[in-house]
């Protein structure tokens, strides 16, 4: 029996071809990982897995993940000449190749980004069809981002009251919290949590987010288009 939620997840998003996992896929992570540096990167280090290493050049994944890097949607003209552009626009990357392992999906990457000033995050981001894209891991934390809703990322203080300050500030927005995962590396040092959301989130509300105390870092990602 079929689990499509809607047509779109048949027939993918708008984009420039050839493929819906390899190109609009891709671009759609490098979307993703530019919202969670907070920019466009200074460089970027984009390491392929799987298929994407074996056949993504050719259906032109490499040219996705860049031009995603650079603020492009799926359907932009530009994707083809996104290695040009970014040339253009100061932004030098590599292409490399990673191994993840037999329990990653075989179409993901590894994007280890460094903004304008100096600060480095990597990103494991995979495509699973259809333009549909999931975020699974950022600097270690076990994650599952899909883009599906607006959904605010924290790293803070793993300390008593943050989480519920954070919470209580959306609810009096009137955000409805759809789903929330809290990981952290080791207990009273710093927590990574994601928050998506049935609703778009006021920029009011990010501010009063990144106000509280013990908050170290804020961003926020609106549904992926």
């Amino acid at each position: 029996m079929s689990t499509y939620k809607s047509v779109f997840d048949i027939i993918g998003p708008i984009m420039v071809g050839p493929s819906s996992s390899h190109t609009a896929g891709a671009v759609r992570i490098g979307r993703f990982a530019r919202t969670i540096l907070g920019g466009r990167p200074r460089h970027a280090t984009i390491l392929l897995h799987g298929s994407f290493l074996e056949t993504g050049p050719g259906h032109g994944t490499d040219k996705g993940i860049v031009a995603g890097l650079l603020g492009m949607e799926t359907f932009d003209s530009r994707v083809k000449e996104a290695f040009e552009v970014a040339a253009r626009e100061g932004m030098s990357f590599e292409i490399g190749e990673v191994n993840l392992g037999p329990k990653v999906h075989p179409c993901s990457a590894k994007l280890i980004l460094e903004a304008e000033d100096g600060r480095k995050i990597d990103v494991i981001g995979t495509s699973m069809g259809g333009g549909n894209v999931a975020i699974t891991q950022v600097d270690g934390y076990q994650v599952r981002l899909s883009g599906e809703y607006p959904t605010v990322i924290t790293v803070h203080e793993d300390k008593p009251g943050v989480i519920g300050k954070v919470t209580g500030i959306l609810a009096e927005q009137g955000v409805n919290v759809a789903f929330m995962n809290v990981a952290r590396k080791q207990r009273g040092r710093e927590a990574f949590m994601t928050i998506e959301g049935d609703h778009e989130v006021p920029a009011e509300a990010i501010s009063a987010i990144a106000a509280v105390d013990g908050i170290l870092l804020t961003r926020y990602l609106p549904k992926l288009t």
